[in-house]
């Protein structure tokens, strides 16, 4: 059964300090959800905190940790499960952006952006997903892609290979987790305004130059808020949507790339359904 709101939901959500993350965790605390907050900006995470308590919210734990490295996540997960149990919704959203040219990037850069736009996630998913599937009480994952995740854009081998890897991640779950009623959405935003636009790093470019701010100025004039890209995951998580978008442009933009998802959905069910036989044949056996 999808989640039709987030009252009373115990909601995990990631780089909720800013942009998407703090306007999700805003828009979660008006719904009375209870709330389970991190982010590496400390101050800022503190004071989004206070707001989601100001809105009506309960916000069981804050935390201020970089989510690549795995043994932080593990341990907070577990005092959460300790004194929490199982959780209802995980929200990954934090991601940093990072772009350039393959002769430009360097080797720390493309190390960084992996670990935190796809190991961060998959850190959070390994250690939070396993309780939701043994409580059996369903629930939903949000994964925050790109269109970076979908297109082949310009200076985004970095970032694409981060985004395109957690959509895969996304796309597997999806059919893996739909036994245990646990809903997958993959969010794929556009042009979003928020903090990730002002400290963007571009390999081998100065971004203080005239002509790369009036571009980046150009974005944030065609970009949505960070609000509604807010909007936009809770009406996935609502009508437990899989591909979530932003803003039409990449809707469409998707539309054109991929117009005849219906048997690939079937086939992938039918497929999923078999090797699930085939695991829960071995467990009666006790092989597995």
């Amino acid at each position: 059964m999808p989640i039709k709101n987030l009252h009373g939901k115990k909601c995990l959500i990631t780089g909720a300090a800013s942009g998407i993350g703090k306007a999700t965790a805003l828009l979660a605390a008006c719904e009375r959800a209870e709330l389970f907050l991190t982010d590496i900006n400390e101050p800022q995470l503190k004071a989004v905190a206070d707001e989601c308590s100001h809105l009506g919210a309960v916000v069981h734990a804050v935390k201020a940790f970089d989510i690549s490295q795995y043994e932080i996540v593990r341990a907070w997960a577990g005092e959460i499960h300790a004194a929490h149990e199982s959780l209802d919704v995980i929200m990954n959203i934090a991601g940093i952006a990072i772009w350039g040219t393959v002769e430009n990037m360097t080797h720390e850069q493309w190390r960084r952006v992996i670990d935190i736009n796809l190991m961060g996630p998959v850190h959070v998913i390994e250690c939070f997903i396993p309780s939701m599937i043994a409580a059996k009480k369903g629930g939903h994952l949000v994964n925050v892609s790109s269109a970076a995740g979908l297109f082949g854009l310009p200076w985004h081998a970095a970032y694409s290979a981060s985004k395109f890897g957690l959509r895969g991640i996304s796309e597997v779950l999806r059919f893996d987790l739909e036994r245990h009623k646990i809903g997958v959405s993959l969010v794929c935003p556009g042009g979003v305004d928020s903090g990730l636009v002002n400290t963007i790093q571009v390999a081998g470019i100065d971004t203080t130059d005239p002509e790369f701010t009036a571009l980046r100025e150009g974005f944030a004039k065609r970009a949505v808020t960070p609000e509604q890209a807010a909007e936009a995951i809770l009406k996935g998580i609502r009508k437990n949507e899989y591909m979530v978008f932003t803003s039409p442009d990449i809707a469409i933009g998707h539309w054109f790339q991929n117009k005849f998802s219906l048997p690939y959905e079937i086939v992938m069910r039918i497929m999923n359904r078999v090797m699930n036989g085939v695991m829960d044949n071995q467990k009666k056996k006790g092989i597995a």
